[in-house]
């Protein structure tokens, strides 16, 4: 056969072969969707290398030849070939694939510390497939206003403020905060925040104020305390010449609702495990708010919070808030900075939860079900809120009523006097 220069390597994974993965490598294989897989995995260039009919060829080629392969995939695609053969099988579980795969994905864990703590909670493998899902929950819709009238009654104050017990068991310095912003798929903006702050000792403020983490002001440790994140033309914003011609066509707002991407990833150092509590593409926001040159960008996921408050999830809300610090001109570009990145938690009447309440909401989240496919995780995050506007609008029809009988009350009260006494 003529050599070729272009290569196909088509692999299927057989039942068989997927019940001979470890448990890291199923968990990855569910996360990326793949059950029988008849895909072409990817193109090498080789120009010495001779097609091969079967896989059965493969067994000659060197184990150099598998790594330089496996290593140019990405984190879904490795996991499927690492069922396809024993081969790549074996050379899959070389943490070095699973490093490149991660620090490709997620800027930041390519730091020296981040790398030390992503080993001391079982391998990038193990990480990947934590965080490369993002968080589904859809028990959401089940739930109706009815069902929260009944809660706060039966919730007194020792049961809201209970669990201290499992909060003795980690503090809030076990969480670490591992965060990348894309825009356009070049990154922007990587930053790792060690604990949570303002959370010093179990009595103080922070465990009944409520729960907020502003990432630009309380990244410590970051290598990259004086870099400002700003983008410009030359990162491929839109040009604008004046904010009235912006409020008008929508055009800088567009661009920036669909190319910025978020990945906020949660670690616990203590129970070894990880979750990205990000949606990864915006789930909204407000443009000219509060000012006219502010953008503000949301992503999040919804947590569940079942036993730990009278409604079953929560919000996890992620504010990214960029402001506009020049318009086009004569040798200015349209330039933006990142003036807001943070996290809060609302319930479902849009209350914000305490800082004692998220940590054991977060501590759980770290466990919850999650999906490869993010448009299912964006479908739960709009269940969400459809439920929550169901919610608050059968609030207001209740206390319309309520409003409604207190009147017509007052008005039979005035007249029943007026009529005994005048």
């Amino acid at each position: 056969m003529n050599t070729a220069k272009s290569i196909t390597l088509k692999l299927k994974i057989s039942p068989e072969h997927k019940r001979k993965e470890t448990e890291d490598g199923e968990r990855i294989l569910a996360a990326s969707g793949q059950g029988m897989l008849d895909v072409e995995l990817l193109k090498i260039s080789c120009n010495n290398l001779k097609s091969l009919a079967t896989t059965e060829h493969m067994a000659s080629l060197s184990s150099d030849l598998f790594y330089d392969i496996l290593r140019r995939l990405d984190g879904a695609t490795l996991a499927s070939a690492a069922c396809a053969c024993a081969a790549f099988s074996s050379i899959s579980k070389e943490e070095r694939l699973w490093e490149n795969v991660c620090s490709s994905m997620w800027p930041s864990t390519s730091r020296d510390d981040v790398r030390s703590l992503i080993s001391s909670i079982g391998g990038f493998k193990k990480f990947y497939a934590d965080c490369f899902p993002l968080i589904v929950n859809k028990e959401v819709p089940e739930f109706r206003f009815n069902d929260y009238l009944h809660h706060p009654e039966e919730w007194n104050e020792a049961d809201y403020y209970d669990d201290m017990d499992e909060l003795e068991t980690f503090s809030p310095s076990d969480f670490v905060s591992i965060v990348d912003i894309r825009y356009k798929d070049q990154t922007i903006c990587s930053k790792v925040l060690w604990g949570i702050p303002n959370a010093n000792g179990f009595n103080g403020w922070f465990f009944n104020c409520p729960f907020r983490i502003d990432l630009l002001t309380n990244s410590a440790r970051d290598d990259d305390h004086a870099g400002e994140v700003k983008l410009s033309v030359s990162d491929g914003l839109p040009p604008i010449t004046s904010m009235e011609k912006e409020r008008k066509d929508g055009k800088l707002w567009q661009d920036l609702h669909d190319g910025i991407r978020l990945s906020w990833i949660l670690v616990n150092s203590k129970i070894k495990q990880a979750a990205n509590l990000s949606s990864w593409s915006s789930l909204g926001g407000q443009r000219h708010w509060p000012t006219d040159k502010d953008f503000l960008i949301r992503f999040g996921s919804v947590l569940p919070a079942k036993d730990i408050l009278p409604c079953p999830a929560v919000e996890c809300i992620l504010l990214m808030r960029f402001r506009v610090i020049h318009t086009e001109g004569i040798g200015v570009q349209t330039t933006l900075k990142l003036t807001e990145l943070s996290m809060q938690l609302e319930d479902m009447e849009g209350a914000h939860v305490n800082g004692r309440n998220s940590l054991l909401v977060l501590k759980e989240a770290l466990s919850c079900r999650r999906s490869k496919n993010y448009s299912e995780a964006l479908e739960s995050c709009l269940l969400y809120s459809k439920v929550q506007s169901e919610l608050k609008e059968e609030k207001m029809r209740n206390e319309s009523r309520l409003d409604r009988i207190f009147i017509l009350g007052g008005i039979a009260v005035c007249m029943t006097f007026c009529y005994y006494f005048l």
